[in-house]
């Protein structure tokens, strides 16, 4: 009898113990969003899920939201923006909710989803002509202000005339500033150079 009480107490005690995870030393811990809370430690950021275990272990590449307290990663609909610089060039893309990269990071920026949709500023590399003398092509870049499914793949184009652009990280400094809003699931309005509003429809 004492023998079966020793192992019904084992039982009882050790998936507490099995299962019991203390985190320490955070920085900061945000609201739950989408069922994942951001924690802050030593400059990096990671996620819990609402057991309070951690999902999206410490790292640095994060895109931090502003939001009414703070300024910190959010998972929505199950897509957190992330960030690559290459040649001091900042490019956007997404991960899902176990880490792993959903969007390689290609955008000059992003936002984050909403209604299975997000807008993002997809740049498009043109070949105009070739210079023979040094064997090399002469390229342009522009980027166009798009929609984006969870997938990345491209959806609506909201501006139709691209925006030249350099890439290079002396003139890139900061990320081009996104010009659109969603204002319902389907309508986007953005805004021109002379400040004025053009309304954008979309479909399912």
């Amino acid at each position: 009898m004492k023998k079966i009480k020793s192992i019904l107490i084992i039982v009882l005690i050790f998936p507490i113990l099995g299962f019991s995870q203390i985190i320490e030393d955070l920085d900061f811990i945000s609201p739950f969003h989408d069922g994942f809370a951001a924690i802050k430690k030593d400059n990096q950021w990671g996620f819990i899920n609402s057991e309070g275990a951690i999902v999206v272990d410490y790292r640095n590449d994060l895109v931090t939201t502003k939001m009414k307290d703070y300024n910190y990663p959010v998972f929505s609909e199950g897509r957190c923006l992330i960030k690559q610089v290459r040649d001091g060039i900042s490019y956007f893309g997404f991960i899902n909710a176990t880490g792993k990269t959903s969007i390689e990071p290609q955008f000059l920026n992003a936002n984050n989803f909403k209604d299975n949709k997000a807008i993002a500023l997809k740049l498009v590399k043109e070949t105009v002509s070739r210079n023979t003398a040094l064997d090399k092509n002469i390229v342009y870049y522009k980027y166009f202000e798009v929609t984006i499914d969870t997938n990345g793949t491209v959806i609506d184009y909201l501006t139709q005339k691209g925006q030249n652009i350099v890439l290079d990280k002396d003139y890139l400094r900061k990320p081009p500033k996104i010009n659109s809003k969603q204002i319902s699931k389907n309508v986007f309005i953005i805004k021109n150079k002379h400040n004025k509003w053009r309304i954008f429809t979309t479909k399912d």
